[in-house]
C-alpha cells in the first residue's frame, strides 16, 4: 500500500519526509538497513544477514510491498538520503485478521530528533484507520530502553517475554519482549 508523502519537522529544526519509497530506492534502503543493523545488537537481524540481499531483490519487496493489500512501509528521507524504515503488516483474513504487527529502524545519528515518534505516530493511525484491526503487536530486544520507551509512550504494553530468542556471534542470549496494543 501507498503511504500519502508527509514532510515533518525535525527537533533539530530541519525538515524529513515520510513516504512508501520507490524503487528506484533499492540501494538506500539496503544501506539503511544494513547501517542501522551494524550500529546495534537491538535489531533481529545483524549486518552480515544483509549481505546476500541483492538490489534486485529489494526492488522486488519494494514493489510487492506498494502492491500489498496488507503492509505499508514508510521511510523517513532527510535531504533525500534514507535514514529511516518503519512498517505495519495487517494480518488480512482469517483469524488473525484482528491483528497488525510492526517494526521500526533509524540510523543511530539521526536518533533524537522525533524521527521515531513521527513514523510511530502514522504506524498507529493507519493501523486505527484500518478496518478490523484490534490489536497492534511488535516485538524487542530486553535491555533496548529506548524503544520500549518510545512503545510504552504510544501504550503498548509488555504481554511476554521470549528467553534466549537471539544468540549473538559472542555466545550472549538476548531475551525478546512481545508487546501488545489494543485499539
Amino acid at each position: 500500500m501507498i503511504f500519502k508523502e508527509k514532510t515533518i519537522q525535525l527537533k533539530n529544526g530541519r525538515t524529513a519526509v515520510l513516504k512508501t519509497p520507490e524503487v528506484e530506492d533499492a540501494q538506500q534502503l539496503l544501506d539503511c538497513i544494513r547501517t542501522t543493523s551494524g550500529e546495534t545488537d537491538f535489531l533481529s537481524r545483524s549486518a552480515e544477514d544483509w549481505d546476500k540481499t541483492t538490489v534486485e531483490s529489494e526492488e522486488k519487496w519494494i514493489r510487492n510491498n506498494r502492491e500489498s493489500e496488507n503492509d505499508y512501509v514508510i521511510t523517513c528521507y532527510v535531504d533525500g538520503v534514507a535514514v529511516g524504515s518503519c512498517e505495519i503488516s495487517f494480518f488480512g483474513k482469517g483469524k488473525s485478521a484482528h491483528r497488525a504487527r510492526l517494526g521500526i529502524s533509524i540510523m543511530k545519528k539521526y536518533w533524537n530528533l522525533g524521527i521515531g515518534s513521527a513514523m510511530f505516530r502514522e504506524l498507529m493511525k493507519l493501523a486505527q484507520e484500518h478496518e478490523g484491526t484490534e490489536i497492534v503487536e511488535l516485538e524487542f530486544v530486553e535491555g533496548n530502553d529506548r524503544a520500549q520507551a518510545l512503545y510504552e509512550k504510544f501504550g503498548f504494553k509488555i504481554m511476554a517475554t521470549k528467553p534466549n530468542a537471539f544468540k549473538l556471534k559472542d555466545g550472549t542470549y538476548q531475551n525478546v519482549c512481545y508487546m501488545q496494543k489494543y485499539l
